[in-house]
């Protein structure tokens, strides 16, 4: 049955009941672990009082200090340090992709996994990936002021809605008092990367109870370049002995980056048993980075033309040029609400709203089209994303006189709306100039921007209810029942569920298992959003134009393009917990079929016909595009693994000491394709783009004022495959093993100094050979860090 729309605005699947919930969880995360079974989590549940050991699902719990002992500035990075399944890449000149960094749990998409921040839907990112991914910047949000991370590593849609199919990271913002600071400094050994922190949180309680923490983050990171000399340039500068051709002629490396996060968090009592909350995060975050060098022998940018006599763009760029890509985003989000306790119940009560801009510039480039009259900065355009919520969460116990305990039932209401906007760039940014006919390229070259054809604004809005029933059935069984049901404007109805359950053979040792179904619901984004992009080809060395239309596109229509379609899953995994003194363990089985998973058409060769149709439409580049491809529900999948996690903590040599070590197996493959030959590629990067292998080992020690830390990080077998205009590039790299040391001081009762180093034994992969052509040494598709080791040097300070 249709929800109405009249409906009153719901809740998300986590009912945050208690400020104290919070409280007591944080006390019981650890210092360094990546998992705790003894912590309480509000993650995958409803109840106040459950602890990871006792949840139906595998929950690892990331501590601030195990987020700290990560020297990346950004979330995911600290996030693929201590959790195996949990994967993020490094994408130079890939668009907007080298600043939203795609993240993926258990090898699905990075928008299959659904990010809250205080148990609170987050929004997504104005980027789309590259196979059509529109998922949430975890880069926006600063460490300083979070508590911990609960990553629940198993399908909730039935819980939590769309995006849940692989797991929910719940991002806990902190409420404790007093000053938590930092300033850290570091670089590459390679001599470049410099890059500098500094980082507070502050706290202060009031009232009954009350609580405001505001944290700030600042990040100025310097650029890294892992690059050779390219071969044309080599013979550009040997043909032409007066010009002076940079060495290297682009840059292949992390961007330079300027980074501002912040967050407050606030709880107000009203009354005995009503408490007011609200939390709000802002990031600023901008950055620069190359694209492909232009070379003057081959680039069509430098052919003349009748329309601009005397002129050539040799006079001025003689030595070829390297577009520099930036990106400022502003993401900002505000949550408030009502919780509290009134006849029976649990009640919570709120409104969400969150925001995502990222404005586009190029600059060192060229408009050919236009010749002398063109700029050589551009406005590209600006993608916004904006999602407002409302929820409304109740829960209550029932004394049911055949259970153990009392059973929990959660009820609860949502209404989302988002929308999706496209603002165009500036004129020469994206229109056609006088010289085209001539052959000139149109659009800011590197980065056509967005044309008023483009831009818009479009939405989608979404109501669902849930219901969600744990039951304790005897003292060792417990199960928990889920069903939801969403109504979205796009697509229409989805029910989805999800039974669980747990049976502790004995008090340390424990059965659990799951099945649920799940699903992602299409974006505006992901429906509405056209695409220009340029690359080179790595045999011929030339540019090549390709376009990315939209699925409802008219000629995506006649191209074959149909309106997407929900993805949809259906989950299932099994395992087992133990604990015995200072050890836990817990090893998980998990299957997911994933059907209709988006991807990106076959690439169409674009015909003089198909040419005049895109120069009807405002395409920008439409008049040096090769092809152009859409959006479309493509494969089904299967991804099935085992998560291994064991740890242990204890007195060793008079100190403290601690081991964790996690492993994960991860294999997918693709059992339906409606794509030919070209999928090929798509199939690969499925299949066997990210390792199917990972693990990670820890041991720290604390002993009066000095710790230490030790971690090593393996990465297996993984293969990068990549079209290249015509050609395919693939390529299969070995494992690799990254070793991390840190040794901390206290210096006083409130100053800490550590100093250490990532990727101890300067380790790098293989060299990728089919890039070496435009001087890329090392894949940008790799799963970890290709620019080698780095140092640090921490001081932190806690009163």
């Amino acid at each position: 049955m249709k929800l109405l729309s009249t409906v009153a605005w719901g809740a998300l699947a986590l009912a945050l009941s208690s400020h104290a919930q919070a409280q007591v969880a944080a006390q019981a995360a650890s210092s360094n672990g990546a998992t705790e079974v003894d912590a309480v989590v509000v993650t995958g549940t409803r109840r106040v009082d459950r602890t990871a050991f006792e949840s139906t699902a595998p929950v690892d719990v990331v501590s601030q200090e195990a987020l700290r002992n990560t020297v990346s500035d950004e979330i995911m990075d600290k996030l693929a340090a201590t959790t195996p399944s949990f994967n993020v890449q490094r994408l130079p000149a890939a668009d907007g992709q080298a600043f939203v960094r795609p993240a993926t749990l258990r090898g699905l998409s990075p928008d299959q996994t659904l990010v809250l921040v205080n148990g609170k839907r987050r929004h997504r990112s104005a980027v789309l990936g590259g196979r059509g991914q529109q998922g949430v910047d975890l880069a926006s949000l600063g460490t300083s002021g979070i508590e911990r991370i609960e990553v629940l590593r198993d399908g909730a849609s039935a819980q939590y809605g769309s995006d849940a199919i692989a797991g929910v990271i719940n991002i806990i913002l902190s409420d404790k008092t007093g000053f938590d600071g930092y300033a850290q400094t570091g670089r590459y050994f390679a001599g470049d990367g410099q890059k500098t922190e500094i980082g507070g949180r502050y706290g202060v309680a009031f009232g009954q109870g009350g609580s405001l923490v505001g944290a700030i983050d600042y990040t100025d990171a310097e650029a890294t370049s892992r690059t050779r000399q390219r071969p044309d340039a080599i013979a550009f500068q040997a043909a032409n002995p007066s010009i002076k051709v940079p060495n290297p002629v682009q840059r292949w490396g992390q961007p330079d980056r300027t980074v501002w996060r912040g967050s407050l968090n606030l709880v107000v009592p009203v009354g005995d048993a009503v408490e007011a909350y609200a939390f709000a995060t802002y990031s600023d975050m901008s950055g620069v980075t190359d694209f492909n060098w232009r070379n003057p022998s081959t680039d069509t940018s430098y052919r003349t033309s009748p329309a601009f006599p005397g002129w050539s763009l040799s006079q001025l760029y003689p030595a070829g040029f390297s577009p520099k890509f930036g990106q400022d985003e502003t993401n900002a989000s505000v949550n408030g609400g009502l919780r509290g306790d009134a006849f029976g119940w649990s009640w919570d009560a709120s409104a969400g709203w969150g925001r995502d801009k990222v404005d586009y510039v190029l600059s060192n480039s060229i408009n050919a089209s236009f010749g002398p009259q063109s700029p050589t900065r551009f406005d590209a355009g600006a993608l916004i994303q904006e999602e407002k919520t409302l929820n409304l969460d109740a829960s209550r116990p029932l004394a049911w006189s055949f259970l153990a305990k009392p059973a929990n039932l959660a009820l609860g209401l949502e209404a989302r709306k988002e929308t999706y906007e496209i603002e165009a760039g500036d004129r020469y940014s994206w229109d056609v100039g006088p010289g085209a006919p001539a052959g000139l390229p149109s659009g800011s070259n590197g980065f056509p921007g967005y044309a008023p054809s483009q831009a818009g604004s479009w939405d989608q809005t979404s109501y669902a209810a849930y219901v969600d029933l744990d039951l304790p059935i005897t003292d060792k069984l417990d199960a928990d029942i889920a069903v939801r049901h969403e109504d979205f404007s796009e697509f229409g109805q989805t029910t989805d569920g999800k039974i669980a359950a747990r049976y502790a053979i004995t008090p340390n040792f424990a059965l659990r298992g799951a099945v649920s179904t799940g699903f992602r619901a299409p974006t505006a984004g992901q429906i509405n959003n056209t695409r220009t992009s340029q690359g080179l080809n790595t045999t011929t060395l030339l540019l090549f134009t390709s376009g990315r239309l939209s699925p409802i596109n008219p000629i995506s229509v006649a191209l074959g393009g149909k309106p997407l379609e929900p993805e949809e899953s259906k989950n299932l995994s099994f395992g087992a917990v133990f604990r015995q003194g200072g050890f836990t363990a817990s090893v998980d089985y998990y299957r997911i079929d994933v059907d209709n998973r988006f991807a990106v058409s076959p690439n169409f060769t674009v015909t003089p016909a198909l040419r005049a149709q895109l120069v009807a439409q405002g395409v920008p580049g439409a008049d040096s595009l090769t092809t152009v491809s859409y959006f479309t529900n493509s494969f089904d999948t299967r991804t099935q693994g085992v998560d291994v996690v064991g740890s242990w903590r204890g007195q060793v040599w008079g100190g403290k000491a601690g081991v964790t070590a996690a492993w994960n197996w991860n294999d997918t493959k693709v059992t339906r394709s409606k794509l030919t030959e070209v999928s090929k590629l798509a199939r690969i990067n499925l299949e066997d783009g990210l390792p199917q292998n990972a693990a990670n080992l820890t041991f720290d020690y604390a002993k009066g004022r000095f710790s230490g830390l030790l971690r090593a990080r393996w990465s297996g077998e993984w293969t990068d495959a990549q079209a290249n205009g015509t050609a395919d590039l693939i390529q299969t790299f070995g494992g690799r093993t990254l070793v991390d040391l840190s040794v901390s001081a206290e210096l006083t009762s409130a100053i800490k100094l550590t100093v250490g180093a990532e990727n101890l034994f300067d380790t790098y992969p293989a060299e990728a050979t089919f890039q070496a052509s435009r001087g890329l040494i090392y894949s940008r598709n790799a799963p970890y860090d290709t620019d080698g080791g780095l140092w640090y040097a921490r001081v932190s300070a806690k009163f």
